[in-house]
């Protein structure tokens, strides 16, 4: 079955527009066209559907990718044949005259590609007409759904295994992940019968978006957001909110201020989430307010930020959904609010979680204690004074120096257990100690930090040394014996004459009143020395602060701790000032942006007639190199990264009178 890899080029150049393989591309589409497996391990917004769409072209046959985003399916189909590509989707949408259409023509060979949900593999329609259609690859995107270990498992992936197998030509086959440790990738191989894949795990670094995290209050959360948002009126981006009641709340207030804002939760009916998520994919709500049950595989690409309201459950789901920025290469922010009572939401989630039907209750147990730790890393995140990319990296086994930022791809073989896995195994564990580093900045700093690259960079924030705090701490832990929790700990340390105290004699302890620290200092210390692992905290109906795996650590003369503290106002409007704002991804001038906005308003107009999303017609990146090439002949269109032969086609007339109407007035 192989194929040249030439073939696959010239697809890239005619249907995509793009002379090159993005990092990572390349060597799954050649593992495809060379007849052998792939397990592809790629961070949002790099590309994966690439690496099954050029194949699909050149292969003979139907390719077949299962996918359980059922809400999208429509919207990539449209996005094919605005490439010239054949495509068509099979779910629950469809009626049952509408699947049966669809299949009758995939018969007669009328698709390239077909999105299928993972319920559909069980319709005896659907396999009866498999063991008859000539299918040469199957793509299984998300396919960390398939783990119990993941972060999305669902049930129905478990049968994707078994489709493969009873076709009676087994096809190659490729699976595609955002995010996958090794446990994950070993479940990926095994369930859905893996044949030697060759692994592509491209690095996690996503180099034009900015991390900042800000420590606020609840009561300062509302205030914040208006003020990051009104800076970006213009733009895209995505609010995500821990809990459906606060997304309702951050909606509403939005709308007040006059946002055109939508919401998304799982509260809402099946009718007004599509018609929400719409509104938002055609930027007719430029503002999406939602949980975590919004955005896997959401191909916007124009979100040019994302604001967690809340802080996540964990590293992996933080870095996937503020991934949802910038996936057309463009700069964007990603900005993290928290607050105390955010760590303690999620704990309580973990605790809540109903048990999966497929774990014994040891293994239920297993998983939640690994989400415990997954919680700790994540509250490192936001307590390092390190480089908040520096962090992510090491969490996800990478050291964030290469230069291409290509971690491991594996053409020869050997499987999947080569480079990397230390590090992952320490992700999976949550070990924020072992993967992400001190989480008090022991870490190595970086050269020259880079205002651009995040908020602890730029000098947003002042490091505070609370060395002194935190063996206080640990000592009064120690001489406790681990018997009480967090308030406790420190109600002893500042000397409370409370009840609770005076009748357990605990005021009688050599550590009471021994620290004279703020209260809400001392509770943040606490939870330091948590997430670097010098402490634990159990869980349950009355958690109790006791020693942590690095507990003797602390005992070191060299030990030390810093926490963040913000930098007043005037040292963090330089240190914005330093970052630059977010824009196309360009340096373009101010007549540049000018064009750039009249632009951006005639893919709207032309996207609606279209009744497709407008980074359908265009992403933002493309729209920029317009507007600084500014071509004003099709060769000179169709050299424009972005754009293709049926783009040339379709657009190409009203984006060049457009170029030249904006210069004859200029």
């Amino acid at each position: 079955m192989a194929v040249s890899l030439e073939a696959a080029r010239s697809v890239l150049a005619r249907q995509f527009g793009y002379a090159d393989f993005r990092p990572g591309q390349e060597a799954v589409v050649a593992a495809v066209l060379a007849g052998r497996d792939a397990l592809a391990v790629m961070p949002t917004g790099a590309g994966k559907s690439v690496c099954y769409q050029v194949p699909a072209v050149v292969l003979d046959g139907l390719t077949v990718v299962v996918s359980p985003l059922v809400s999208l399916m429509a919207d990539q189909v449209r996005a094919l044949k605005e490439a010239g590509i054949r495509g068509a989707y099979l779910n629950s949408t469809l009626t049952p005259a509408q699947q049966a259409e669809v299949l009758a023509r995939a018969r007669a060979g009328a698709y390239d590609l077909m999105y299928v949900a993972p319920e559909r593999l069980a319709d005896p329609r659907f396999t009866a007409f498999a063991a008859e259609a000539p299918i040469p690859f199957v793509a299984v995107d998300e396919a960390h759904c398939v783990s119990q270990w993941g972060q999305d498992f669902r049930p129905s992936y478990l049968a994707i295994g078994d489709f493969i197998a009873a076709l009676p030509v087994r096809p190659v086959v490729a699976a595609l992940t955002a995010t996958a440790t090794e446990r994950v990738r070993a479940d990926i191989v095994r369930l859905l019968g893996l044949r030697d894949p060759t692994l592509t795990v491209t690095g996690f670094d996503r180099p034009n978006l900015r991390f900042a995290v800000e420590r606020c209050e609840p009561k300062r959360k509302d205030a914040r957001l208006d003020a990051f948002i009104d800076e970006r009126r213009a733009e895209s981006g995505i609010v995500y909110c821990s809990k459906r009641a606060c997304v309702e709340e951050v909606c509403a207030h939005l709308r007040e201020r006059g946002i055109a804002a939508t919401r998304y939760h799982a509260g809402l009916s099946p009718e007004e989430r599509q018609r929400n998520q719409r509104a938002f994919v055609a930027d007719d709500a430029p503002v999406m307010v939602a949980t975590n049950a919004f955005g896997m595989g959401i191909d916007k690409s124009n979100v040019s930020y994302v604001v967690h309201y809340n802080m996540p459950g964990s590293v992996e789901a933080y870095y996937q959904e503020a991934g949802r920025a910038g996936r057309d290469g463009a700069p964007a922010e990603c900005l993290l609010l928290w607050c105390d009572g955010d760590i303690a939401t999620g704990r309580f989630f973990i605790e809540q979680e109903s048990a999966n039907e497929a774990l014994t209750p040891e293994e239920s147990e297993v998983v939640r204690a690994g989400r415990r730790r997954m919680l700790e890393a994540m509250v490192g995140y936001c307590y390092t004074t390190d480089c908040l990319r520096r962090y992510l990296l090491r969490y996800f086994g990478e050291d964030g120096e290469g230069e291409e930022g290509l971690a491991l791809v594996d053409r020869a073989g050997g499987g999947v257990g080569t480079a990397m896995e230390a590090g992952a195994a320490a992700a999976a564990a949550g070990d924020a100690a072992a993967a992400g580093g001190s989480v008090a900045g022991g870490g190595p700093a970086l050269a020259s930090p880079d205002p651009r690259c995040c908020s602890n960079c730029a000098g947003e924030m002042e490091t505070v040394d609370v060395t002194a705090e935190a063996r206080a701490v640990m000592r009064c832990v120690h001489e406790l014996r681990g018997r009480f929790g967090k308030t406790m700990v420190v109600d002893v340390l500042r000397g409370a004459d409370t009840e609770a105290i005076r009748s357990r004699g605990l005021n009688r302890a050599a550590s009471y009143g021994s620290c004279d620290a703020k209260r809400p200092l001392l509770m943040e210390v606490v939870e330091l020395l948590a997430a670097g692992g010098y402490l634990a905290i159990t869980e349950g109906t009355y958690p109790v602060v006791c020693a942590g795996g690095r507990y003797r650590e602390a005992a070191r003369d060299d030990f030390s701790l810093c926490m963040k503290r913000t930098a007043s106002k005037a040292k963090r409007g330089a240190a914005a000032r330093a970052a630059g704002g977010t824009g196309s991804g360009a340096t373009l001038t101010a007549s540049d942006e000018a064009l750039f906005e009249r632009l951006r308003a005639l893919r709207k107009r032309l996207a609606d007639e279209a009744e497709v999303p407008p980074y359908v017609v265009f992403p933002n990146t493309t729209l920029a190199a317009m507007a600084s090439a500014r071509p004003a002949t099709a060769a000179e269109f169709l050299a424009v990264p972005g754009v293709g032969e049926k783009k040339l086609a379709t657009y190409g007339e009203p984006f060049l009178a457009e170029i030249v109407a904006f210069q004859e007035k200029g």
